[in-house]
């Protein structure tokens, strides 16, 4: 009797440590998973925010030809050439945050070159500078697509980062949230004035 009583003691033993075994080994699992998950999704935004970073750099490398080509035909326009590069050289040389906060500065001056343009007939019939306002056309169409998957990224990214459990995990490997890149002043939420 005592040596049954021994065995389905023994076997109890077994079966708590079996279960705590099993408890810890999903635990592991899960963090894992999780760490994975959000290691993930930080080489997603960074991926994202190179993207976006191909297209600033075919923009920056239009806009000397642009300048330039604007410049012959409304050479007393040198306020807002310069204005022009000015914007376009800080874009290029800012990080973090700041870049977002360039690039939209470097929108609104783009719009005071394009406004100028209305102004010059002969310029607005330029081959040269058509051809330059199409090719900053799709990279600004390009740029736009690669804001919003940037901004998708960073929004499940934020996401993760906030709810449970996952933020156990984040917050044991110290990753903060991403800005979305957006627009800064309202103006650049008004609607653009098309002339036929």
């Amino acid at each position: 009797m005592n040596l049954l009583l021994i065995s389905s003691g023994a076997v109890v033993a077994i079966v708590v440590v079996a279960v705590v075994l099993l408890l810890v080994i999903a635990a592991v699992a899960w963090a894992i998973s999780c760490y994975n998950s959000l290691k993930s999704l930080v080489n997603k935004t960074e991926e994202a925010w190179a993207t976006i970073d191909v297209h600033l750099k075919k923009r920056y490398d239009l806009i000397p030809n642009l300048v330039s080509t604007v410049k012959g035909y409304a050479a007393h326009e040198s306020e807002t050439l310069e204005k022009v590069v000015a914007a376009r050289n800080f874009a290029m040389s800012a990080t973090g945050d700041a870049k977002l906060a360039a690039e939209n500065a470097l929108s609104g001056t783009l719009k005071s070159l394009f406004a100028i343009s209305e102004a010059y007939p002969d310029l607005k019939a330029n081959a040269n500078f058509r051809d330059l306002q199409n090719q900053l056309a799709i990279v600004e169409g390009e740029l736009a697509s690669a804001r919003k998957y940037y901004n998708g990224v960073v929004k499940t990214y934020n996401t993760k980062l906030d709810v449970f459990p996952s933020n156990l995990i984040a917050g044991r490997m110290k990753l903060q949230k991403r800005k979305y890149f957006e627009l800064d002043g309202a103006d650049e939420r008004q609607n653009v004035k098309v002339q036929f």
